[in-house]
Protein backbone atom coordinates (compact mmCIF):
# COMPACT_ATOMS: atom_id res chain seq x y z
CA UNK A 1 0.00 0.00 0.00
CA UNK A 2 1.44 3.35 -1.03
CA UNK A 3 2.18 5.84 1.71
CA UNK A 4 2.43 9.59 1.55
CA UNK A 5 5.74 11.31 2.06
CA UNK A 6 7.01 11.16 5.61
CA UNK A 7 7.08 14.50 7.33
CA UNK A 8 10.53 15.76 8.14
CA UNK A 9 11.67 16.43 11.70
CA UNK A 10 11.77 20.22 11.11
CA UNK A 11 8.13 20.07 9.92
CA UNK A 12 7.10 18.11 12.98
CA UNK A 13 8.95 20.54 15.23
CA UNK A 14 7.19 23.49 13.62
CA UNK A 15 3.82 21.77 14.09
CA UNK A 16 4.54 21.12 17.77
CA UNK A 17 5.60 24.75 18.21
CA UNK A 18 2.41 25.97 16.53
CA UNK A 19 0.25 23.80 18.78
CA UNK A 20 2.07 25.12 21.83
CA UNK A 21 1.48 28.70 20.70
CA UNK A 22 -2.21 28.00 20.08
CA UNK A 23 -2.58 26.40 23.51
CA UNK A 24 -0.84 29.31 25.24
CA UNK A 25 -2.97 31.84 23.33
CA UNK A 26 -6.11 30.01 24.47
CA UNK A 27 -4.92 30.14 28.08
CA UNK A 28 -4.25 33.87 27.81
CA UNK A 29 -7.66 34.47 26.24
CA UNK A 30 -9.33 32.65 29.13
CA UNK A 31 -7.46 34.92 31.53
CA UNK A 32 -8.47 37.93 29.47
CA UNK A 33 -12.16 37.09 29.84
CA UNK A 34 -11.77 37.28 33.59
CA UNK A 35 -9.67 40.44 33.60
CA UNK A 36 -11.85 42.43 31.20
CA UNK A 37 -15.00 41.52 33.13
CA UNK A 38 -13.49 43.02 36.28
CA UNK A 39 -11.92 46.14 34.79
CA UNK A 40 -12.60 48.24 31.73
CA UNK A 41 -10.39 48.24 28.66
CA UNK A 42 -8.89 51.63 29.54
CA UNK A 43 -8.26 50.66 33.17
CA UNK A 44 -6.33 47.51 32.26
CA UNK A 45 -2.83 48.05 30.93
CA UNK A 46 -0.72 45.61 28.99
CA UNK A 47 1.58 45.47 32.04
CA UNK A 48 -1.39 44.43 34.20
CA UNK A 49 -2.26 41.64 31.77
CA UNK A 50 1.31 40.36 31.60
CA UNK A 51 1.60 40.45 35.40
CA UNK A 52 -1.64 38.50 35.86
CA UNK A 53 -0.41 35.93 33.32
CA UNK A 54 2.97 35.64 35.03
CA UNK A 55 4.88 36.50 31.88
CA UNK A 56 6.83 39.47 30.56
CA UNK A 57 5.20 42.16 28.45
CA UNK A 58 7.49 41.20 25.59
CA UNK A 59 6.30 37.60 25.70
CA UNK A 60 2.68 38.74 25.72
CA UNK A 61 3.39 40.70 22.54
CA UNK A 62 4.72 37.45 21.07
CA UNK A 63 1.19 36.05 21.22
CA UNK A 64 -0.80 39.25 20.58
CA UNK A 65 0.48 42.27 18.70
CA UNK A 66 -1.47 44.76 20.84
CA UNK A 67 -3.86 45.08 23.75
CA UNK A 68 -6.62 45.72 21.23
CA UNK A 69 -5.93 42.41 19.45
CA UNK A 70 -5.88 40.62 22.79
CA UNK A 71 -9.20 42.17 23.78
CA UNK A 72 -10.84 41.31 20.46
CA UNK A 73 -9.69 37.70 20.88
CA UNK A 74 -11.35 37.49 24.30
CA UNK A 75 -14.62 38.86 22.94
CA UNK A 76 -14.55 36.42 20.01
CA UNK A 77 -13.87 33.49 22.34
CA UNK A 78 -16.78 34.40 24.62
CA UNK A 79 -19.10 34.70 21.61
CA UNK A 80 -18.15 31.31 20.17
CA UNK A 81 -18.50 29.61 23.56
CA UNK A 82 -21.97 31.05 24.05
CA UNK A 83 -23.12 30.08 20.55
CA UNK A 84 -21.83 26.52 20.95
CA UNK A 85 -23.41 26.11 24.38
CA UNK A 86 -26.85 27.21 23.18
CA UNK A 87 -27.10 25.15 20.00
CA UNK A 88 -29.90 22.67 20.80
CA UNK A 89 -30.08 19.18 19.41
CA UNK A 90 -32.69 18.14 16.87
CA UNK A 91 -34.50 20.09 14.18
CA UNK A 92 -37.64 22.14 13.83
CA UNK A 93 -39.64 24.32 16.22
CA UNK A 94 -39.61 21.89 19.13
CA UNK A 95 -40.70 23.84 22.23
CA UNK A 96 -38.66 21.59 24.51
CA UNK A 97 -35.55 22.23 22.41
CA UNK A 98 -36.15 25.97 22.53
CA UNK A 99 -36.58 25.84 26.31
CA UNK A 100 -33.40 23.77 26.57
CA UNK A 101 -31.52 26.38 24.53
CA UNK A 102 -32.75 29.13 26.87
CA UNK A 103 -31.70 26.99 29.82
CA UNK A 104 -28.21 26.63 28.38
CA UNK A 105 -28.01 30.35 27.65
CA UNK A 106 -28.80 31.25 31.25
CA UNK A 107 -26.58 28.48 32.60
CA UNK A 108 -23.69 29.86 30.56
CA UNK A 109 -24.39 33.35 31.86
CA UNK A 110 -24.53 32.03 35.43
CA UNK A 111 -21.57 29.66 35.32
CA UNK A 112 -19.36 31.94 33.23
CA UNK A 113 -20.61 35.32 34.38
CA UNK A 114 -17.29 37.04 33.72
CA UNK A 115 -17.18 35.77 30.14
CA UNK A 116 -20.80 36.69 29.52
CA UNK A 117 -20.50 40.20 30.92
CA UNK A 118 -17.27 40.72 28.99
CA UNK A 119 -19.09 39.80 25.79
CA UNK A 120 -22.30 41.77 26.30
CA UNK A 121 -20.63 44.87 27.70
CA UNK A 122 -17.67 44.80 25.34
CA UNK A 123 -16.53 47.77 23.38
CA UNK A 124 -13.41 49.87 23.10
CA UNK A 125 -14.95 53.22 22.41
CA UNK A 126 -16.24 52.82 18.88
CA UNK A 127 -13.96 49.93 17.96
CA UNK A 128 -15.40 48.54 14.74
CA UNK A 129 -13.87 45.04 15.02
CA UNK A 130 -15.18 44.40 18.51
CA UNK A 131 -18.60 45.83 17.70
CA UNK A 132 -18.74 43.60 14.62
CA UNK A 133 -18.03 40.47 16.70
CA UNK A 134 -20.83 41.26 19.12
CA UNK A 135 -23.30 42.17 16.38
CA UNK A 136 -22.39 39.04 14.40
CA UNK A 137 -23.20 36.96 17.49
CA UNK A 138 -26.62 38.58 17.73
CA UNK A 139 -27.28 38.06 14.02
CA UNK A 140 -26.33 34.38 14.30
CA UNK A 141 -28.73 33.94 17.21
CA UNK A 142 -31.53 35.51 15.15
CA UNK A 143 -30.74 33.36 12.11
CA UNK A 144 -30.59 30.18 14.19
CA UNK A 145 -33.85 31.02 15.95
CA UNK A 146 -35.62 31.82 12.68
CA UNK A 147 -34.42 28.51 11.24
CA UNK A 148 -35.70 26.64 14.27
CA UNK A 149 -39.08 28.32 13.90
CA UNK A 150 -39.30 27.63 10.18
CA UNK A 151 -38.94 31.31 9.33
CA UNK A 152 -36.12 31.00 6.82
CA UNK A 153 -37.48 33.82 4.64
CA UNK A 154 -37.71 36.49 7.31
CA UNK A 155 -39.61 39.65 6.56
CA UNK A 156 -38.08 42.86 7.96
CA UNK A 157 -40.86 42.91 10.54
CA UNK A 158 -40.04 39.42 11.79
CA UNK A 159 -36.29 40.10 11.74
CA UNK A 160 -36.72 43.24 13.84
CA UNK A 161 -39.00 41.45 16.27
CA UNK A 162 -36.53 38.60 16.82
CA UNK A 163 -33.62 41.01 17.09
CA UNK A 164 -35.52 42.96 19.72
CA UNK A 165 -36.22 39.79 21.68
CA UNK A 166 -32.52 38.84 21.61
CA UNK A 167 -31.73 42.32 22.97
CA UNK A 168 -34.25 41.78 25.76
CA UNK A 169 -32.64 38.45 26.63
CA UNK A 170 -29.25 40.14 26.89
CA UNK A 171 -30.45 43.05 29.00
CA UNK A 172 -32.53 40.96 31.38
CA UNK A 173 -29.71 38.43 31.80
CA UNK A 174 -27.26 41.17 32.76
CA UNK A 175 -29.73 42.58 35.29
CA UNK A 176 -30.38 39.09 36.66
CA UNK A 177 -26.66 38.44 37.11
CA UNK A 178 -26.31 41.71 39.00
CA UNK A 179 -29.32 41.16 41.29
CA UNK A 180 -29.97 37.39 41.47
CA UNK A 181 -33.49 38.12 42.77
CA UNK A 182 -35.34 35.63 40.53
CA UNK A 183 -34.81 31.87 40.16
CA UNK A 184 -33.20 30.97 36.85
CA UNK A 185 -36.13 28.75 35.87
CA UNK A 186 -38.55 31.66 36.30
CA UNK A 187 -36.44 33.91 34.12
CA UNK A 188 -36.26 31.16 31.48
CA UNK A 189 -40.04 30.81 31.47
CA UNK A 190 -40.48 34.58 31.27
CA UNK A 191 -38.17 34.77 28.25
CA UNK A 192 -40.03 31.91 26.58
CA UNK A 193 -43.37 33.63 27.16
CA UNK A 194 -42.02 36.86 25.74
CA UNK A 195 -40.75 35.01 22.67
CA UNK A 196 -44.25 33.62 22.12
CA UNK A 197 -45.75 37.09 22.53
CA UNK A 198 -43.19 38.48 20.08
CA UNK A 199 -44.03 35.84 17.47
CA UNK A 200 -47.74 36.43 17.93
CA UNK A 201 -47.25 40.17 17.42
CA UNK A 202 -45.82 39.56 13.94
CA UNK A 203 -48.10 36.63 13.06
CA UNK A 204 -45.20 34.18 12.94
CA UNK A 205 -46.07 31.63 15.62
CA UNK A 206 -45.48 27.99 14.58
CA UNK A 207 -48.32 25.71 15.73
CA UNK A 208 -45.93 23.57 17.77
CA UNK A 209 -44.75 26.60 19.74
CA UNK A 210 -48.23 28.06 20.16
CA UNK A 211 -49.39 24.76 21.65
Amino acid sequence: MARGPRRSEPDEARERARLQVDERRAQLVELGLKLFSERSYDELSIDDIASAAGISKGLLYHYFSSKREFYAATVRSAAESLLARTDPAGDGPDPEALLAALDQYLLFAEEHASAYVALMRSGVGHDAEVAAIVEDTRARFVTRLAGRLGLGDMTPRVRLALRGWVGFVEGSSLDWLARRDLPREELRDLLAQLLLATLMAVDATPPEVAA
